[in-house]
């Protein structure tokens, strides 16, 4: 089954409490609650390529199933 698609953010629950988890300063958290986020999959196999767009920037990630990665937030936290 592929995931194929342009998907628009309708509503995000407990978004804030996730991003202060992570560690995003209360200024950025307050901003991310009011994106207008759309994300665009596009899979090949096990081979995923996730493109994430706002108001604000746009962010590509691409990944491969089972495989961990790295990746950074724009605030400069690192994540596997």
């Amino acid at each position: 089954m592929a995931f194929d698609g342009t998907w628009k953010i309708d509503r995000s629950e407990n978004y804030e409490k996730l991003m202060k988890a992570m560690g995003v300063n209360k200024m950025k958290r307050k901003l991310g609650i009011h994106v207008n986020m759309k994300i665009n999959f596009q899979q090949d196999d096990n081979k995923f390529t996730v493109k994430e767009s706002s108001n604000f920037h746009t962010t590509e990630i691409v990944f491969i199933l089972g495989v961990n990665f790295d990746y950074n937030l724009d605030d400069g936290t690192e994540l596997t």
